[in-house]
């Protein structure tokens, strides 16, 4: 493969972000808590969507942007907990 030289130079900012996104967060306080917790309300939101729901390609849809919900959630406690603030 050829070498392709850039044509944007990434800003300060936009390293961080990505050095954030793609660095492994350890579990720190009581994370290992709140991320169960997230998924147990998630599942009952599911279940309510599926009994009240005709079967569906929107309810797929709508069980599959649940599924994002929690992960994005997950994500935001893993990378933007600040450590320094436990007690």
């Amino acid at each position: 493969m050829s070498f392709v030289p850039p044509h944007y130079t990434p800003t300060p900012a936009d390293v961080e972000k990505v050095e954030q996104a793609f660095t492994f967060h350890p579990m720190h306080g009581d994370q290992a808590e709140r991320y169960p917790m997230i998924r147990a309300k998630a599942k009952e939101l599911a279940y309510l969507l599926m009994e009240q729901c005709p079967p569906s390609r929107e309810l797929n849809v709508s069980l599959t942007s649940l599924q994002d919900t929690v992960m994005w959630a997950n994500a935001a406690i893993a990378i933007h907990e600040d450590k320094a603030k436990e007690p």
